[in-house]
C-alpha cells in the first residue's frame, strides 16, 4: 500500500494561487464598496475584512482558522488527501466547500480598477450573493485549476507535501534488505503518488564497495511499474472508465551501453536529476530506452532522468514519467527525485555490500563442512546443517566422517560456541586438528585431549563441545569418548531407542582435564545419531527434555516401517528436523546419522605372519585359498602378485609378526601391517636398481591403495574391484 501524505496547513497569507510550490486556489472576491453591508455568513469565497484596512491583500480566501472564528457552527469538509483518487461522480456540495476551479478558471481574476488598493464596485448594499455549488463531475487540480480525470491521483499540493510524501517514501526504501526490495520499494512509493510510471536501471554487474569496475559501462533494465488498468476496488475507490493502453506501456529496453563521451554519459556524470525537455537529456534517451522508444516519452516537463550515484560512482538511473492527461513536473519536484534517487542509490550500495557478506559468509560455511560424506565399508552416512536463522548463517557446528585403516570410520560432531565468522573460524581449524589426530589413528581419548591444547592455543575463551567416536564393522564394536557434548541416541533395529551413557567430560579449551573413553556394541542394522544441541535445547525446553523427546521420535519414526526395517537414513534425518517447533531455533544445528551394516565373520579373513624370508611364499597360498572359498579365483593371479610385494616389503623392515587381512564387500580389500612407522613412497626405478618397483605394480594393477601410519606401526592397503 502506498502512503499518501496529506497537509491541513495553512497556507501563507497573500500567496499567489499560481506559485509552483501550492497552495489553494482562492475565488477572486470583488472589491467592496465603501458602507456596503457585510456579505452573508457561509457563503464560500467572501470573507470579512481586515481590520486596518479594505486592500485586497488583508483578505484571505477558505482558511480553517478565519472560517472558524467567522462561523464557529459552520461544518467544513477536510480537503481531499494528496495522492488519494477521486470518487468517480462525487460532486460535493456544501457550504463551505471550494469553488470548482473551472469557474474559477473560467470567470477569473477581477481586474484590479487601478493602481493602488482602491476600493472598487461590488455588489449592492444589503443584495445576498448568489450561493456557489460544487457540482462538477471530475475533481479540478487544486494548483492549476484543469480537472483531472477520475481515478487519477492528485498532485502534491505544497511543499508541506513533498516533505511528507519524501520521508513516507525514504522509510519505504530504507526496509529493504536485499536489492529487489530496495528497487521494489522504490517504484511502490513512487507509482502512483509521485508518477505515472518509473524504469529504474541499474549497472551490469553492481560494482561491490571498493571494485574498480572492468570493461565498458552497461545498464539493465531492473525493474519497471505503471499504473495498473485495473484499480483495487478494495480502496473505495472505482475507475469511470477502463484507461486505454498509453503509449508508457513501450518505454524501455532490457539493455543498453553507456558510450563514453555520450549523451547519457554526460548526464550520468552530472549526477542531479534533469527534466527529459532539456536538449542533453533529450538526446540521451534513445540511448538509454533504444533507438525508435524515445517517442513514447510525453513531451514538455513530463519526465524526469535521475542518475542513482552510490557512495563513490554511478551504478544507474531511474525514469520518472508522467501522462499527458496528468500535470506536469515542476522545478521543485525535481528535488523530490534527487531524493528519492540518493536515498534508493545508497540503499543498493549497502545491500549488495550485505550480499556480498552473506555469499562470503556460506561459502566458508560450505568449505568447513564435508562437500561429501565418504562411502566407508560396512557403515551407511547422511547429515544435515540449519544455520540459526538467515542474518546468522554461519556457526560453530560441525561433523565429520574420517575413514581409518581396518575399514573403520570416524564419527566426529562439535560445537564452538557463537554464530559469528569467528565461530566458523575456529570450528574449521579445530576439525583440520581432528582429521590430522585420525589420520594417526589415537584413540578417541587422546584426539579429544590434543584438541583440548588446541584450543587453548587459539586463546583463552576459545570454548567448545565435542563427540568422537570410532565404529569397527569387523568387531562391530563402537568407542566413543565426549567433552561436554549431549549423548548420542542408538536405533535397534527392533524400533528401541536408548540415549548412550558415555560419560559427558569437560568442555573442549578447559584444560587440565583428562577424557574417558568407553566401548559399546555396535549391532548390524542399528543407527546411531550424533546431533549438537540446537536440535534438542531452546528457550521452550532444556537439553534433557529435548533429548528425551529425540528418542521417542526415533521410536516412533522406527516403527512406521515395522520390526527388521530400519527407516532410511535421509527420511529418518527428515523427521528429526520436524520436531523442531516454531521456538526451537536458537542455534544452529549439526545432525550426523551412522547406519551399521558391519562386515560378516565370513567375509573376513586374518592370518599372522613372522617376519622371514618364507613369509611371502605363505602369504599368497593363504590368499588362494580365502579366494576359492569366496569364489573369486577369477582376482587370484592378481592378489598373489600385490600380497606378494608388499608383504615382501613389510617383512625387510619388521621386527614383529606381520597381519595379513583380507575383507569381502563389494570390493576385495587387503591390508599388511607392520610396525616400523615409516611409510612407503611410490618413486621411479632407475634401470640399474634392482628394487623399488613393488609399489609401482601395486599402483598400476590395484583400483586404490595407500598407507596409514599407526599408533603402533602402519598399514598398507591395496583394492580390487570384484568381477
Amino acid at each position: 500500500m502506498t502512503e499518501h501524505p496529506t497537509s491541513f496547513d495553512r497556507p501563507p497569507t497573500g500567496g499567489d494561487p499560481t506559485d509552483p510550490r501550492g497552495a489553494f486556489p482562492r475565488t477572486p472576491v470583488p472589491p467592496r464598496a465603501p458602507g456596503a453591508a457585510l456579505p452573508a455568513q457561509g457563503r464560500t469565497g467572501e470573507t470579512p475584512p481586515a481590520a486596518g484596512g479594505d486592500s485586497p491583500d488583508a483578505f484571505e480566501h477558505s482558511q480553517p482558522g478565519a472560517e472558524q472564528a467567522a462561523e464557529p457552527a459552520t461544518h467544513r469538509p477536510r480537503p481531499t488527501p494528496e495522492g488519494v483518487p477521486v470518487q468517480p461522480g462525487g460532486a460535493q456540495t456544501g457550504t463551505g466547500a471550494l469553488p470548482a476551479a473551472g469557474a474559477g478558471a473560467e470567470a477569473g481574476p477581477a481586474p484590479h480598477p487601478g493602481p493602488g488598493p482602491g476600493p472598487g464596485p461590488g455588489p449592492a448594499p444589503g443584495t445576498p450573493a448568489e450561493p456557489q455549488h460544487r457540482a462538477a463531475p471530475l475533481e479540478p487540480e487544486r494548483r492549476t485549476g484543469r480537472p483531472t480525470a477520475p481515478g487519477r491521483p492528485t498532485p502534491m499540493r505544497r511543499d508541506g507535501d513533498r516533505l511528507r510524501f519524501v520521508g513516507a517514501a525514504t522509510r519505504r526504501i530504507a526496509r529493504g534488505m536485499d536489492l529487489d526490495e530496495i528497487v521494489m520499494g522504490l517504484c511502490r512509493a513512487t507509482v502512483p503518488t509521485f508518477a505515472d510510471a518509473i524504469l529504474v536501471y541499474l549497472r551490469e554487474p553492481l560494482p561491490v564497495g571498493d571494485e574498480r569496475p572492468t570493461g565498458p559501462l552497461v545498464l539493465r533494465l531492473r525493474r519497471t511499474d505503471r499504473i495498473p488498468v485495473e484499480r483495487d476496488t478494495e480502496g473505495g475507490f472505482t475507475p469511470a472508465a477502463q484507461p486505454e493502453p498509453s503509449d508508457l506501456e513501450a518505454v524501455g529496453s532490457e539493455l543498453c551501453e553507456v558510450r563514453p563521451g555520450s549523451a547519457l554519459a554526460e548526464v550520468l556524470r552530472g549526477v542531479r536529476p534533469v527534466f527529459t525537455d532539456t536538449p542533453a537529456a533529450r538526446a540521451a534517451l534513445p540511448e538509454l530506452l533504444g533507438d525508435g522508444e524515445d517517442f513514447a516519452v510525453p513531451d514538455g516537463r513530463r519526465a524526469i532522468l535521475a542518475p542513482l550515484r552510490g557512495r563513490r560512482r554511478v551504478i544507474g538511473a531511474a525514469l520518472f514519467l508522467r501522462g499527458p492527461e496528468r500535470v506536469a513536473f515542476e522545478a521543485d519536484d525535481l528535488l523530490v527525485a534527487a531524493q528519492l534517487a540518493t536515498h534508493s542509490a545508497l540503499g543498493i550500495d549497502k545491500a549488495v555490500l550485505y550480499g556480498r557478506e552473506a555469499y562470503i559468509a556460506d561459502e566458508l560455511q560450505r568449505t568447513m563442512l564435508p562437500e561429501n560424506l565418504p562411502r566407508c565399508t560396512g557403515v551407511r552416512l547422511a547429515s544435515r546443517y540449519l544455520p540459526a536463522a538467515e542474518t546468522a548463517r554461519v556457526g560453530g557446528d560441525w561433523y565429520d566422517a574420517i575413514p581409518l585403516p581396518g575399514s573403520r570410520v570416524a564419527l566426529v560432531v562439535g560445537d564452538v560456541m557463537g554464530h559469528s565468522m569467528t565461530s566458523a573460524a575456529i570450528m574449521g581449524q579445530l576439525r583440520t586438528t581432528a582429521q590430522t589426530l585420525a589420520g594417526l589413528d589415537l584413540p578417541p581419548q587422546e584426539v579429544l585431549h590434543h584438541l583440548d591444547e588446541q584450543a587453548q592455543r587459539l586463546g583463552t575463551d576459545r570454548m567448545a563441545t565435542c563427540l568422537y567416536a570410532v565404529y569397527d564393522p569387523v568387531s562391530h564394536r563402537i568407542t566413543v569418548a565426549n567433552a561436554g557434548h549431549p549423548p548420542p541416541v542408538l536405533l535397534h533395529m527392533d524400533g528401541h531407542a536408548e540415549v548412550l551413557r558415555v560419560p559427558a567430560g569437560a568442555p573442549i579449551g578447559v584444560g587440565g582435564v583428562d577424557f574417558e573413553a568407553v566401548e559399546l556394541d555396535a549391532p548390524a542394522g542399528a543407527t546411531l545419531l550424533l546431533y549438537t544441541d540446537g536440535l534438542v535445547e531452546s528457550r521452550l525446553r532444556d537439553v534433557w527434555t529435548g533429548i528425551e523427546q529425540l528418542r521417542e521420535r526415533l521410536a516412533a519414526t522406527a516403527q512406521l516401517t515395522g520390526p527388521d526395517h530400519p527407516p532410511p537414513l535421509e527420511a529418518l534425518c527428515d523427521e528429526v528436523l520436524d520436531m523442531l517447533g516454531p521456538g526451537d531455533r536458537d542455534d544452529d544445528i549439526a545432525l550426523l546419522a551412522a547406519r551399521f551394516d558391519g562386515i560378516a565373520p565370513s567375509d573376513v579373513a586374518y592370518w599372522f605372519l613372522e617376519p622371514e624370508d618364507t613369509a611371502p611364499g605363505r602369504a599368497r597360498r593363504l590368499a588362494r585359498r580365502a579366494l576359492a572359498r569366496w569364489g573369486m579365483e577369477d582376482l587370484t593371479d592378481s592378489v598373489e602378485l600385490l600380497v606378494s610385494e608388499v608383504v615382501t616389503n613389510a617383512v625387510r623392515y619388521a621386527t614383529k609378526p606381520v597381519t595379513l587381512r583380507l575383507l569381502r564387500t563389494d570390493v576385495l580389500r587387503c591390508e599388511v601391517g607392520d610396525d616400523v612407522p615409516q611409510l612407503p613412497r611410490l618413486r621411479q626405478a632407475r634401470a640399474t636398481d634392482e628394487g623399488g618397483r613393488g609399489l609401482y605394480l601395486v599402483n598400476r594393477l590395484a583400483r586404490r591403495w595407500g598407507a596409514t601410519r599407526l599408533s603402533t606401526g602402519k598399514v598398507v592397503w591395496f583394492e580390487l574391484n570384484r568381477g
